[in-house]
């Protein structure tokens, strides 16, 4: 999964989370109902027109406004797999990591992408490259260990399979701690894997 290849679908500056989902929709946490009204208030043709493996291209700010998860969810749901911006709003970039949605700040990715251009994102390298164009950029790659929660599907199914793997007895020290995920309560370190 470290290189994702898709359909550039462009979006402006400063899409909020209310305009990735709007608030009328937020009664739901079922990902497909949430899928069938992504950014649906920017471009009611969206949620139609999107494919698996498509890829968002998008101005500064994406994700700003209330820092509900229901957005990058929204997104990944309706098959989105690569958001690439030129800044992101901290919290929608968190939350987008937390879901298994991979994301991607690029300063330059408006400059060399129009809709319906092919591109390929190289998330360990952090390469975007036009396909259509033959043009690249740099992009600010994952670390490994953000790589592994998105590849995962999130941040929980990432501490289910190391809580899982701790208990069945790989990567055990002599005191019986896992690297990465502590046994006794609930305290976990994600600095390395």
């Amino acid at each position: 999964m470290s290189t994702l290849r898709g359909k550039v679908h462009r979006l402006g500056a400063n899409v909020d989370t209310d305009v990735i989902i709007p608030a009328r929709y937020l009664n739901t946490t079922d990902p497909a109902e949430l899928a069938k009204h992504c950014l649906e208030d920017l471009d009611p043709t969206f949620p139609l027109r999107v494919q698996k493996g498509d890829i968002i291209v998008a101005d500064e700010n994406f994700g700003s406004g209330s820092s509900r998860e229901h957005a990058p969810v929204a997104i990944r749901a309706c098959g989105v797999a690569c958001v690439v911006a030129s800044t992101f709003a901290r919290i929608f970039f968190r939350n987008s990591i937390n879901v298994g949605l991979p994301i991607v700040e690029c300063r330059e990715i408006v400059e060399i992408t129009e809709e319906g251009d092919v591109v390929d994102v190289d998330l360990a390298s952090g390469i975007v490259r036009n396909v259509t164009k033959d043009v690249t950029a740099s992009a600010v790659p994952f670390p490994d260990f953000m790589r592994h929660i998105i590849e995962a599907g999130g941040l929980v199914p990432y501490l289910h399979e190391k809580l899982t793997s701790s208990h069945s007895g790989q990567n055990s020290g002599s005191n019986g701690d896992t690297e990465g995920v502590r046994a006794e309560g609930e305290e976990v370190d994600l600095r390395h894997d």
